[in-house]
């Protein structure tokens, strides 16, 4: 049920935009898929929000939906679409990010991208701490809810039967989510279960939903290539690139991988949404991104701009009866104040909490689309350079 067509492509670059065509309609590539977890997006942001901004497509979380309200609920309901009164295309994700984040990374401050060298004995001491709510074997993952406790279990085929219950039209292979701390050793025994459990993802789908393979190997150039050779080679409909990595090798590695994935189906950066690496990503050859950042970051009082992010909490702001974000053309910036959005975060507003998180991910929509038509007039990398000096310049 998914077309995916090249439109343009940036020259002497893997670097590309295109149109994805699903059964509920169309997503221009490169694009930002926005995250909404449990079938809402966090800060209060409804669909109708969603479609006034410009976004193209959402992603629920399987182990989110499975545990509350539950995959069947989803399903009498229509599927998640109709859910959550959303008009256009739907992804989930196979859960296996929560066999890191529940697992290994449980408590530890650990995120999917290392952004600084640990040492050998931080490395052994992190990796000898018992996991805490999930424990991952050869045939799956066993796991108990956040909520209240109780266990469950996911497997290949179970995560496959959930996400064919959820109805999304973009789905994903089950795969374990490696912290980028573990050891070359773990990292292997790991990317041999996730390619295992690539080909039964495969075997138990049942539906006409849209299924991605998913690239691991952490941040081992070798496994890297041995996981994009193996996934390319079974039939999915696109892939995701997930896993872990350290953050100098990330680009290397990106490009690595989608030098081998086939140039005829998009491709997925799964939770990476850092401005700075969506560009570089784009670049390399990715076609869409997930993230919570851009409504996490609201929360704090963070939103971006072309100037770089800023935090409107700091009290400079509190009579400042200028525009949010001067020049944005947001619902957001042409009606509210940096004085009155300050107010609003110090008062604890939850509105504080609406209008940033909307205004943020316009700013995604809106940059987006600038990165598409800058492909299309194939002046992409001076689009580039310009945006990250002046983003950039700006320092909190």
């Amino acid at each position: 049920m998914l077309k995916f067509e090249i439109t343009s492509q940036i020259p002497g670059e893997l670097g590309r935009s295109g149109v994805i065509t699903t059964k509920n309609g169309v997503i221009k590539t490169p694009a930002f898929v926005v995250v909404a977890t449990q079938a809402a997006v966090k800060g209060a942001v409804s669909t109708d929000d969603l479609k006034s901004i410009g976004a193209q497509i959402v992603l629920g979380n399987t182990y989110h939906l499975y545990l509350r309200p539950g995959s069947d609920v989803v399903k009498k309901a229509g599927g998640l679409a109709n859910f959550m009164n959303w008009n256009g295309p739907t992804m989930t994700d196979s859960g296996g990010f929560q066999v890191f984040s529940l697992g290994f990374a449980y408590k530890k401050g650990v995120s999917k991208v290392a952004k600084e060298s640990f040492s050998e004995e931080e490395l052994n001491k992190s990796q000898s701490q018992h996991q805490k709510l999930a424990f991952v074997d050869d045939d799956g993952v066993t796991f108990k809810s956040h909520i209240d406790g109780s266990e469950h279990r996911f497997t290949p085929e179970f995560s496959i039967q959930v996400q064919q219950d959820i109805g999304a039209d973009i789905i994903f292979a089950f795969d374990e989510c490696t912290s980028p701390l573990v050891d070359k050793s773990y990292m292997k025994k790991s990317l041999e279960r996730t390619h295992l459990w690539a080909k039964r993802s495969l075997d138990a789908k049942t539906t006409d939903q849209s299924l991605f393979g998913i690239v691991q190997g952490g941040k081992y150039e070798d496994l890297r290539i041995e996981s994009a050779k193996y996934i390319s080679s079974l039939p999915f409909d696109g892939f995701g690139i997930g896993g872990s990595f350290d953050k100098s090798d990330m680009l290397n590695l990106v490009e690595v991988v989608n030098k081998i994935l086939p140039e005829n189906k998009p491709r997925h950066m799964l939770g990476i949404g850092e401005i700075e690496d969506i560009f570089e990503g784009v670049q390399r050859g990715i076609d869409l991104y997930d993230c919570v950042l851009p409504t996490r970051l609201a929360r704090h009082g963070m939103l971006f701009s072309e100037n770089g992010k800023f935090a409107i909490i700091r009290s400079k702001y509190k009579s400042d009866f200028s525009a949010v974000v001067d020049g944005c053309n947001c619902f957001v910036c042409q009606n509210y104040t940096k004085a009155y959005l300050y107010h609003l975060f110090k008062a604890k507003e939850m509105l504080a909490f609406r209008l940033a998180s909307i205004h943020n991910l316009y700013f995604m929509m809106n940059l987006m689309e600038k990165i598409r038509d800058a492909i299309k007039q194939k002046n992409f990398l001076d689009f580039k350079e310009e945006f990250l000096k002046r983003y950039n310049k700006q320092r909190l």
